[in-house]
Parts: structure tokens; sequence; C-alpha cells
């Protein structure tokens, strides 16, 4: 972090990659606002659906899964599948294969509005200023 700007380094070049490579591998995935903070990371991923998928009160995001069973482009299984990948690629630099890069879990919010969508983006573009505040402010 220099002046409140991001400053990547080769970790965080590898999950920025990573995190563009979700919207690649996934033909139904556009990826929104997002930063890459030192610690942490914060997108919004947008799910596309067909037209003709769902219907009314149907038309759902796939957000939840049973333990063990991986639900296709759902948001547990994509983002199991990118912090899976940065860890794989940040532990072969290192040399400490399976050592956690991530922490156990992460943080969902449905965005239901244009209105949700606006203050979540403006809260995502000024996260980096904030980063003086952050407990963890190294």
């Amino acid at each position: 972090m220099v002046n409140g700007q991001i400053i990547l380094n080769k970790f965080g070049n590898i999950v920025d990659k990573e995190w563009k490579k979700t919207e690649t591998l996934r033909s139904n995935i556009k990826l929104d606002e997002y930063v890459i903070m030192p610690n942490h990371l914060h997108g919004i991923i947008q799910i596309k659906r067909n037209e003709g998928d769902c219907r009314g009160a149907m038309r759902r995001t796939p957000t939840t899964e049973q333990y063990g069973k991986l639900v296709s482009n759902s948001i547990p299984t994509i983002i199991r599948s990118f912090k899976a990948a940065v860890t794989k690629q940040i532990n072969e630099i290192k040399q400490s294969p399976g050592e956690r890069f991530w922490q156990k879990n992460y943080w969902e919010h449905v965005i239901r509005n244009e209105q949700d969508l606006h203050r979540i983006c403006n809260y995502i573009i000024n996260n980096p200023l904030k980063w003086p505040s952050d407990k963890y402010f190294i």
C-alpha cells in the first residue's frame, strides 16, 4: 500500500490473475468491482442466467451446497476453487505445501438492487483509503 493505492506484490498478482480467471473459466460469471487488499479481497460476482432456465420466484442464484457435494457455479464452489488455485501457486513459490493462505470462510451478501450495488462498489473502491485504520495494518 502506497499513498492509499494498492501496489501488488507477486502474491497479489497471483490473486489478481486467478480472480480474473474466474470469469474466463465460467461463461455465466461476470466480475464487477474488486480490490485486493494486503490481507483480504473484496469483489462482486454477478451470476448470469439464461432466460429459459427459471421463472418467477424460482429464479435463485446457487449459493448453498450440501457438505461434500459441489454445486457447479455456486458461490461456495467458485470461492473454493479460486482460493485453492491461489494457495497452490503461492505454496509452490514459498515451497510450503499444505500451508493455509486464506481464512477458513468468507462473507457474502446478495445485492438486490442498483442502490445496494452502488453502495458496495463505493465501499470497495474506497477500501484502500481505510487500510491505515485496519486492525491488521502493518
